[in-house]
This record gives structure tokens, sequence and C-alpha cells, in this order.
């Protein structure tokens, strides 16, 4: 089963039950299973199976005695199910509103990108004339690219590893928008906020609110430690939120690292606001880009692209 199956093809054979059915044997991992999942008899799902393999004109699941596992074709197939199934979700809550709105656009972005940079943008959105709803999902950056993979966002606002360039090259667009700095702050009255220089040796020594573990924000600061032949200090706090951390640190619990652009909105949390330490080095800049799915054009990634452009020339 390897000859060139036309697209044609393909849309006359399968079903969008085809593509549940996939998802179920995967995720159960055997047909029995998957059979009383779907409430189907074993034969007739295994010849289900069979039928929607040699539409695909290649063997999608590689049988074993201890079950069934994607092929290297199958994990392609299934990325692909689980993005039209999610697609025709969005589809049908999307219809359901086209009287009152133009789309609805999913965009995910780490926190401090939704908190600092994308209310502008998303203020845009829906006062335009045209208005459209906008779902917004805040996490860190390695499960914002799992729920764009999986057709769970129409696009990123955010960092990201450069790795994740070369190793996704062929299934994400990247459109760069600006570079963000990091800057390491503590509360005013920290003696270190008076200091005309600071390295990461010294810095080793305080207490620290840190990003999750795992986190590219905490990457960051090991990064900076392991530069400077030191390594980096257990954190006394952990936050994902760099709002959040802000007001730690203003509490004087510990010094911090945060992006500048978060700075610039602190006035507004807290009354007593952080200092910025200068430190050399610098901690490194990072890229902020709009990323999205290689594929035929999404017209509410369009939508999302003209609001960025906008706010770009209203520099933040």
């Amino acid at each position: 089963m390897n000859e060139l199956i036309e697209p044609d093809h393909l849309v006359a054979k399968l079903r969008f039950r085809h593509l549940r059915l996939l998802r179920t044997v995967q995720t159960t991992g055997s047909l029995r299973a998957a059979s009383q999942a779907l409430n189907l008899t074993q034969p007739a799902l295994s010849k289900a199976l069979t039928e929607i393999e040699s539409a695909f004109g290649f063997a999608l699941f590689s049988r074993t005695a201890r079950g069934l596992t994607p092929t290297a074709q199958g994990e392609v197939v299934l990325r692909g199910a689980a993005m039209l199934l999610e697609e025709l979700a969005h589809l049908r809550s999307e219809a359901a509103a086209a009287d009152r709105f133009t789309a609805k656009i999913r965009i995910g972005a780490p926190p401090f990108v939704a908190q600092t940079y994308l209310p502008g943008v998303i203020a845009r959105l829906v006062q335009s004339e045209a208005p459209v709803r906008v779902q917004l999902l805040e996490e860190r950056v390695p499960a914002l690219i799992r729920a764009l993979h999986q057709g769970e966002l129409d696009a990123l606002v955010t960092t990201f590893p450069l790795q994740m360039l070369e190793s996704d090259a062929g299934a994400f667009r990247y459109v760069k928008l600006f570079e963000v700095q990091f800057a390491v702050v503590a509360c005013a009255e920290h003696p270190l906020v008076r200091s005309r220089r600071v390295d990461w040796v010294r810095l080793s020594r305080e207490r620290w609110v840190m990003p999750a573990e795992g986190s590219m924000g905490r990457k960051l600061i090991d990064d900076c430690f392991t530069h400077a032949g030191v390594p980096a200090p257990l954190p006394v706090i952990e936050s994902t939120s760099p709002t959040t951390s802000l007001q730690f640190v203003a509490a004087g619990l510990g010094v911090g690292i945060v992006p500048d652009v978060a700075l610039l909105h602190q006035g507004a949390l807290q009354a007593d606001p952080v200092r910025q330490i200068r430190v050399v080095p610098e901690p490194p800049s990072s890229v902020v880009a709009l990323v999205f799915r290689e594929g035929p054009a999404n017209p509410r990634v369009a939508l999302l692209k003209e609001a960025l452009a906008c706010r770009l020339d209203n520099a933040f």
C-alpha cells in the first residue's frame, strides 16, 4: 500500500467519523478497547481500519502483541485528524455566532505577552467595524506549541527557542514582531538597586523569585548563571506569571527577572514599584513572533496580522 493517492480519492472515501475512529484507536492502543469505546464489534472496527488505511495507501498502525502503535505515516495522519476534528468544532461555534461576529480567533501567548502586549491587539479586533470574538490561551510555550499542532489555536504570539525553528520548520510559519529584553529586578529598598554594577556571581547569593521549572524564562536564568560559572540558586518562590512575580519582588521576598515590558505596566499593580538592577552581562533578549501553521491561508490569521501591524505602528 504505497501508491500515490489523489486528494479527491480521500474525499470520496473518508468521513469525519473515520478520523474519530483513528483517534480512538490511538488513545486506547488496541482494537478491543477502541471497539468498546466506539460501541462497535471488533471485526467491524478492524474492517473499517483496513478500509481507512487502504484509502490512504499505507499502514497507519503497526500490529504487535502489545497492541497498535502508529507508524511514521500514521503519526502524521493522526496529527492531521486531531486538527481537522478541532477545526470542525470551531467551525460549528463560529457559524453559530455568524450573525453577531465576523469570526472567532483563538490566540495563544505566554502570560507576559498576554498581559502587556496583547490587550491593545485584542481591543482592535473586538472593537472593529466587523467585530470578532477572541479566545485567549495563556500558557507556557511548550503547551502552546502542542495546542497549535493539534489545531486548538489559530496562532501564537510568543517567544520561542531557536531550535524549534529548525525542528518544526515545515510545520509552522514565523513572522518576527519585536525583541524583548529581560530585566533583573528587586524591591526599591534592596541594596543592589543602588549598585553601579552587579555580576551573576553576586546574584547567586540572593533569594530568587523565578519562573516555573522547564519554562523558557527559567532556562534563560539558568543559562546566565551557567555562563558565569556558578550554579543557579534554588528559588524561594516559583511563579508562572511575571505580573505576580513583580508583586512578590515588590514585597521584598526576593529578586526576580521579568521582561522589561512588564515594568512599564507595574504602576497600576502596586504602590511600591520594583527597580531594575544593573547586571553585567545583561540577560539576552528574546524574539517575540507570530507563529501559525503552514498550509492554506487562514482568514482568522489574516485578521490577527492586520491588528498586530497596527499595534506595532503605534509602538507600545
